[in-house]
């Protein structure tokens, strides 16, 4: 299960002063992935993840980095024990989550254009979710480093059963901000992704998708529009994407429940 406002620190909830989103506006909701699309961390998992393996007597090469973005932990640890990693999935994910966490801390690496986005979609009263494979420790580091709380909901990789390209972490952000709008469905929203498990993720949910490739370049696909960067871009280029009508996918249904 993901996380509620209700559920928030107070740092962590909606701002009183935001204000409410124009009635006429198709846009109620914004989904974000985060690693690769708010902060560039690929390159911190990457480096995790060779000392990793080097520590265990193995080599880790940059083609085989590129195959663990956007892939759940649980995945991605199990091809770094098929790489030499004599530890348990557990083990190797909270190694590597420290590393990460431990390098945001460091220097946080904002996506050009995704902090005034946030602030943008802010100001006009439409709503946030993060959905991320990252587990909650980096997600609230990321959260924290913001100038504000601009998240209602936080969905993260350890909170539920099927990581991306699943659907059922958009899925899940879908139902809880249905929670305090139940008015508010799929056909409100849109979803910032950099990946193609991401994007798969997006797409299956029947969210209407940006794709903004950052690490691994991604296809033009009529079933998602695809952006060079958020710089420059506002919440009436949001709105554009549901009024011009790409089609969204039927939505999958999640079943049960479980770094991007």
């Amino acid at each position: 299960m993901g996380v509620p406002t209700s559920n928030l620190p107070a740092s962590r909830r909606r701002l009183c002063s935001m204000r409410s989103p124009s009635p006429h506006s198709p846009l109620k909701a914004v989904l974000w992935d985060m690693d690769g699309t708010i902060v560039d961390t690929e390159p911190y998992w990457m480096a995790a993840e060779h000392a990793l393996v080097e520590a265990h007597g193995g080599t880790w090469s940059h083609q085989q980095a590129v195959q663990l973005v956007g892939q759940s932990l649980d995945y991605s640890a199990s091809l770094l024990q098929q790489a030499g990693v004599a530890l348990e999935i557990r083990e190797i994910i909270d190694v590597l989550t420290g590393e990460v966490v431990r390098s945001v801390r460091q220097e946080v690496p904002w996506r050009p254009g995704a902090k005034e986005l946030l602030e943008e979609l802010h100001g006009a009263g439409i709503r946030c979710a993060l959905v991320t494979m990252s587990e909650g420790p980096l997600a609230r580091e990321v959260v924290a480093s913001l100038p504000r709380p601009y998240f209602e909901v936080i969905v993260t990789g350890d909170s539920v059963t099927q990581g991306k390209p699943h659907p059922e972490a958009y899925l899940t952000a879908v139902e809880l901000l249905q929670e305090t709008d139940p008015n508010l469905n799929i056909g409100d929203c849109v979803a910032l992704e950099d990946s193609a498990p991401g994007v798969a993720a997006a797409v299956a949910s029947g969210v209407a998708t940006v794709a903004i490739p950052h690490i691994v370049p991604l296809p033009l696909d009529d079933r998602y529009t695809r952006w060079d960067t958020l710089a420059g871009r506002s919440p009436a280029d949001l709105e554009a994407l549901l009024l011009t009508g790409q089609e969204p996918a039927a939505p999958v249904p999640a079943t049960g429940h479980a770094h991007d």
